[in-house]
């Protein structure tokens, strides 16, 4: 026990050594732990944590174990402290047989991320078998005419053991005929032959006993004996004789029963039964051998009558003996060996060690997803394994080992596209015809919130009537996303500026679950034609997505406004006193009837007609402009004609209203005729109501009319420029020129300087040194305006006409001083040229009675007047 103990500290320590050139940079191939046989369960066998540079704190999470199941049940790992244990006793001639070394593979695997290591461990072997005979008497013929050096092969014990443990000599005991010689094979094992020294004299002794020994190379060593008894023959002094004393030769493992190998021959010059030869197997050849093949005794031929595999022995050596039929018999022996040639006859085999049933859609490249190896027991080219994956799919094998495999990912999934694989991993030899294997890797790809919900269309339109009933559907905005689960659970909500005046909630609601818009309230479209708001559609991943779709709703217009009449002004249900001259002619303008309506389009488009008459010959009523005249002359003993105009819009069905007019002769009286629907006397607060309004208007006229006289007078002082801000929230610079040479000295330049915020709605310049008023108003578009003369400003709707001289009209546009020049006089029809202007600037200029300038946003332009 102690020399084993010590054989064990020697292994170890050289173990050692060798890990320690491993890991100071000699190079060094796999690790390999040695371990002797029949260790106990809990022996140590390494620290495979510290050899693999694993952290030992991580190995339980990361659930470090023996790969396999067969090496699972002798071996374990202990993740607290990374050693690899013995789980159950070694038995190295159960595992490994009598083969020389005996290496078992270990594989580790680790989860998070998942990996693989290997390992060897060297099963060391131990004297634990004492050589063995097969059979304890052992029986040999020897005729008496056999001469001295003549060589009889004895049965060789058996020894479980290898190496050094396994058989190292043959001992006999001492005698004066015999001797002993061993023979070593080709494999290292060793044949004792008995030596015949003497010759042999059958009437002094018939017969001897031996005790043949065998020892093997143990420490301590273990020997076994058998008896050996040879019985001296009569003479017979020719033995068979074979052409060769060994033959070697090859067959295909997948040679079929019943094939002939080869024939032995063997000659004896005797006669009679002394020459006849008879073949057999030797004493000693092994079971296996003989149920293998079969030798006929009389013609020598070797015959297959067994299943050859390569795998599992790859050669058969053994004695045939040639006998002849003397007495005693002599006999010759010869070695046979029959080496198997390899036939590719097992495919590839697959074993998964460890896979992942599910990867995000955003792993990464070379994320591993499955450990493959593969085995093929055959050797040479058919043993060679190659593994392959369809080329279509985004993954790719990687070969750490040889017959190690990795599968990883080889590009970008997306679940969306494909949310699941089969791969089909094939496994194929080098052989000819190569052999195949398959095996299908099921990979699911889980979802990642990598999409955003998205609308159909990026903008919405709606048309929606006026008038429509709260609660109506107005459209549906619906959103996808290709996610699953909660990433593609999505919800609606209303994105509102914060510089909108209108607040779209306050005329829509919108279902967060199903992205419906319903109206809150009845639209009017005299107060809102348009509402432009922005739907947000947002998933419920982690982090969320979200996306916007603007929705631009109009309001149609609907003829729901009846004309409202603003000239002449009455009280509803009261009459309108209209004066007429004595003696008028036909034609005179009576009174002009101004309508309008609040409506759009041909809903607004109002028409006038003469609805009642006492004498309808006498008035007519323009359709289209409201003016009434008289018709024919009017006498001067008309009575007081009352006249009903009805104002009547262009909308399907129309609305109408009316008007009464009371047209008298201006030397007859009639009072007012008072609405009898109202009552006569004025309410008190009505009354006080009117005077507040009243006087805050006057206060507001008087302060504006102030402000606006000291900025004029200002400017035309020549001072510096002041700024003016109109209502609409635009601003303009009023600025005084110099005069300019060619110009008249009473003129001024009126310089006004565009924002391109809000457009000028109305500016209105007085004292002029000619009596003429510069009016600027702004049409429709937001980046012009408009510059006229009027002798005062006009209400709004009456046309502007100048009442100043041609000279005093708009004389020159100024880019350049020296582009300036006056307008001849007598050329103020429309279309004069003025001038030229760049392009650059975004002006035209054209000479009318209401001079137009066109000025693009933020230019400075001055008009000289």
């Amino acid at each position: 026990m102690l020399r084993k103990v010590r054989s064990w500290a020697e292994t170890w320590r050289g173990a050692t050594l060798l890990f320690l050139f491993c890991h100071l940079g000699y190079v060094c191939g796999q690790i390999r732990y040695p371990v002797p046989e029949e260790s106990q369960e809990g022996t140590f066998v390494g620290n495979v944590a510290q050899d693999f540079l694993l952290d030992p704190e991580s190995l339980s999470a990361r659930r470090l174990q023996v790969a396999g199941e067969v090496n699972q049940r002798h071996f374990r790992v202990d993740l607290d402290s990374g050693a690899l244990l013995i789980k159950s006793p070694l038995d190295r001639e159960a595992l490994c047989g009598l083969s020389a070394s005996c290496i078992v593979p270990l594989e580790f695997v680790t989860e998070g991320p998942l990996e693989m290591y290997r390992a060897e461990v060297e099963i060391v072997d131990v004297n634990d078998h004492a050589p063995r005979f097969p059979r304890q008497q052992l029986d040999l013929e020897i005729g008496e005419a056999a001469p001295p050096g003549q060589r009889f092969p004895l049965e060789k014990a058996q020894d479980a053991d290898v190496g050094s443990n396994s058989i190292s000599s043959y001992r006999l005991s001492s005698n004066e005929h015999f001797a002993l010689d061993v023979k070593k094979r080709s494999d290292g094992s060793l044949v004792p032959e008995l030596l015949l020294e003497k010759p042999l004299d059958r009437e002094k002794q018939s017969d001897y006993r031996l005790v043949l020994t065998a020892v093997d190379g143990g420490n301590p060593p273990r020997s076994g004996t058998a008896e050996l008894r040879v019985s001296v023959l009569d003479v017979n002094d020719n033995a068979p004789a074979f052409q060769q004393s060994s033959y070697r030769i090859s067959v295909l493992e997948s040679a079929p029963a019943g094939m002939v190998l080869i024939q032995l021959n063997a000659s004896d010059p005797d006669l009679g039964p002394s020459g006849n030869v008879t073949f057999s197997f030797s004493g000693h050849t092994p079971d296996r051998v003989r149920n293998l093949f079969s030798l006929h005794p009389t013609t020598g031929k070797l015959t297959l009558q067994g299943p050859l595999d390569f795998e599992s022995e790859n050669y058969y050596e053994f004695d045939v003996r040639a006998r002849d039929g003397g007495s005693p018999a002599m006999e010759q022996h010869c070695s046979l060996r029959v080496d198997l040639l390899d036939v590719n006859d097992n495919a590839p085999h697959i074993t998964v060690t460890s896979e992942l049933g599910t990867l995000p859609e955003n792993a990464e490249p070379g994320t591993v997803v499955a450990l493959i190896s593969v085995q093929d027991p055959d050797s040479g080219s058919n043993g060679d394994v190659s593994l392959r994956i369809p080329d279509h799919l985004p993954f790719a094998l990687k070969s750490a080992f040889r017959n190690q495999f990795s599968l990883v990912t080889a590009g970008t999934l997306d679940r969306e596209a494909k949310s699941s694989y089969d791969i089909l991993v094939t496994a194929s030899d080098a052989g000819n015809p190569p052999l195949s294997t398959h095996r299908t890797i099921f990979l699911n790809i889980s979802d990642v919130n990598d999409n955003p919900p998205s609308f159909f269309q990026r903008s919405h339109e709606v048309f929606v009537p006026e008038n429509n009933r709260p609660g109506d559907l107005l459209c549906s905005l619906a959103a996808s996303d290709p996610d699953s689960g909660l990433n593609a659970l999505i919800s609606y909500s209303l994105l509102e500026p914060r510089n909108r005046d209108v607040s779209a909630s306050s005329f829509i609601s919108l279902n967060p679950q199903t992205g419906a818009v319903h109206a809150t309230r009845s639209f009017d479209y005299e107060q809102t034609q348009t509402l432009q708001f922005e739907v947000q559609a947002r998933d419920r991943g982690n982090p969320p997505l979200s996306s916007t779709v603007t929705v631009r709703l109009f309001v149609l217009d609907l003829n729901d406004n009846a004309p409202a009449v603003l000239r002449p002004r009455a009280r509803p249900g009261s009459l309108c006193p209209q004066a007429l001259p004595p003696s008028v002619g036909a034609g005179h303008l009576v009174t002009k009837v101004t309508a309008v309506d609040l409506d759009s389009g041909y809903n607004a488009w109002v028409s006038y007609q003469l609805l009642e008459a006492p004498d309808p010959s006498l008035f007519a009523v323009s359709r289209y402009a409201g003016e009434v005249r008289t018709a024919v002359p009017i006498p001067a003993d008309l009575p007081p004609q009352k006249l009903v105009i009805v104002v009547k819009d262009s909308g399907n069905p129309p609305l109408s209203t009316s008007v009464t007019l009371l047209v008298s002769l201006e030397e007859d009286t009639h009072p007012v005729v008072p609405d009898l629907r109202e009552s006569s006397a004025p309410r008190e607060g009505e009354s006080r109501l009117t005077l507040y309004l009243a006087v805050s208007l006057v206060a507001i006229c008087f302060v504006s009319f102030g402000s606006f006289v000291a900025l004029l007078s200002k400017c035309l002082r020549g001072a510096a420029c002041g700024v003016t801000c109109f209502p609409a929230g635009t601003c303009a610079c009023l600025t005084r020129s110099r005069r300019r040479e060619g110009l008249p000295p009473s003129n001024g330049i009126l310089r006004i300087q565009l924002g391109s915020d809000d457009p000028i709605k109305f500016v209105d310049v007085g004292g002029h040194s000619h009596g003429c008023t510069p009016l600027a108003s702004a049409p429709t578009r937001s980046d012009s305006f408009m510059m006229v003369k009027s002798p005062s400003a006009p209400m709004a709707g009456e046309p502007v006409r100048p009442s100043c001289p041609p000279s005093d009209l708009l004389y020159g546009l100024e880019v350049r001083p020296s582009q300036a020049r006056p307008m001849p006089e007598g050329c103020s029809n429309a279309g004069t040229w003025l001038g030229c202007v760049p392009e650059s600037t975004g002006l035209s200029v054209s000479a009318r009675s209401d001079v137009t300038i066109f000025v693009g946003d933020n230019y400075v332009v001055d008009a000289v007047l």
